[in-house]
């Protein structure tokens, strides 16, 4: 049996992917993506452009192999598995449960013919899914999954109602990956989930600092990074990890969301803007140099002229790069009822304001390399210029020219040059 899978959305969904595609290697399955002989499709939900992507690519791909079992599965699919059903019909559709259970579902469906829908609706009762030791990978960096699931509950945000409750992966098999990993000849590991710091509340056996600690202190592991953050779980203790632990990347993405409290407010982020700042001013005192990029939504209900200058003034305080996306109303959230939406007009406005205020802030961070010495990761290489493209340990990017050789999976010291991280 040949097979091919698809993913859309975040990196979570990734790996979720390549985790499906091991065991179905292991079962004898080869990978092939020309003339499949079973489809699966991993589908996002996190913005309303990412439910028509999803459609749109389910639509795709079962009239591009039309004799091929189709399997749909994630975060679209849990939210609208009734849809799915009854109007595209895959072969097999699941939602963000029962993945590890889709090669027996694909030997059902070949002995019965029928169609399977297989959807547990209550997702606050989900269980860590064990997907085996497997990894998601991008060249010389592995991504590696802690958790899942989110209790948070913004109300902009669907994914406690799609992806359920915060749950975490056992500590022995995050460690035992690892490992795997590190063995595999990886040089980075990037910490991933739906809510990364929120690791080991709901288990007895960890805490977030401390799969930190075990991980860096791995033999072998040359970098450990972690995606994503929220300011109140970074305590002293992690900030004294990154700081002292020369395998932890000097980066952090802390998603601030807005800087106006009365949008914080109605976001039910459970911080102030002041608060951020504090935080943010206690990392960049005790790590040098570190690189802090964040993620925005411009354009939520209510957010005034004011609110969003303030969210600028909080943004140049305290980023180096900022991710700027446009609130999209999510059906079955709180704030999808809030009154006073913005219009799209106005959304895209502060996207390019924003984003000109990101690109500033970048290129200032990056200038402020030049001298320094610093680590980097090699990633790729272009043969016919002889470049070598890496990042550094705060995630700038560069490239070296005239090293007449390729460095990929090298990590390397270098003196920082203007020549190398010129903007681009």
């Amino acid at each position: 049996m040949k097979f091919k899978v698809f993913s859309l959305g975040c990196k979570v969904n990734s790996y979720e992917c390549s985790a499906l595609a091991s065991t179905l290697i292991s079962l004898g399955y080869v990978q092939d993506d020309n003339a499949p002989d079973v489809v699966i499709i991993n589908t996002c939900s996190v913005t309303a452009t990412a439910d028509q992507k999803s459609r749109q690519h389910i639509r795709k791909f079962m009239k591009m192999y039309p004799n091929a079992i189709s399997v749909v599965m994630g975060c679209y699919s849990q939210g609208n598995f009734q849809y799915i059903a009854d109007e595209i019909k895959p072969n097999i559709l699941i939602g963000t449960k029962y993945r590890s259970e889709i090669p027996d579902l694909i030997n059902y469906y070949l002995s019965t013919k029928k169609n399977i829908v297989k959807i547990e609706d209550n997702t606050r009762k989900y269980e860590y899914e064990e997907l085996g030791i497997t990894s998601y990978t991008e060249n010389v960096r592995a991504y590696l999954k802690i958790q899942d699931g989110c209790d948070n509950f913004c109300t902009y945000c669907i994914i406690p109602y799609r992806r359920g409750k915060m749950r975490s992966r056992k500590l022995e098999n995050v460690i035992e990956e690892a490992k795997y990993l590190v063995e595999k000849g990886y040089k980075e590991i990037i910490l991933t989930g739906i809510h990364v710091g929120g690791y080991g509340k709901d288990i007895k056996e960890g805490s977030f600092d401390e799969l930190v600690d075990r991980l860096s202190s791995l033999e072998g592991l040359r970098s450990l990074r972690i995606s994503s953050i929220e300011a109140s779980e970074i305590d002293s203790r992690l900030i004294d990890l990154i700081k002292n632990r020369s395998n932890i990347a000097k980066h952090l993405h802390i998603p601030l969301q807005a800087g106006s409290d009365d949008v914080l407010k109605r976001m039910n982020r459970k911080y102030t803007s002041s608060e951020f700042i504090e935080k943010i001013k206690q990392i960049r005192k005790e790590i040098p140099d570190v690189g802090i990029t964040t993620d925005i939504i411009v354009g939520f209900p209510g957010e005034t002229d004011k609110d969003f200058e303030d969210t600028c003034k909080v943004a140049r305080e305290c980023f180096d790069q900022i991710h700027v996306f446009p609130y999209s109303a999510r059906e079955g959230t709180p704030a999808a009822k809030f009154p006073n939406q913005i219009s799209p007009q106005v959304k895209s406005a502060r996207v390019s304001a924003l984003m000109a205020i990101s690109n500033e802030l970048h290129n200032s961070f990056k200038e402020k390399m030049i001298g320094k010495t610093m680590k980097a990761l090699i990633e790729k290489y272009d043969e016919e210029n002889d470049i070598n493209y890496g990042k550094l340990t705060n995630y700038v990017e560069i490239e070296l020219k005239g090293l007449h050789s390729n460095q990929v999976g090298n990590e390397i010291n270098i003196k920082i040059e203007k020549s190398m991280i010129e903007s681009k």
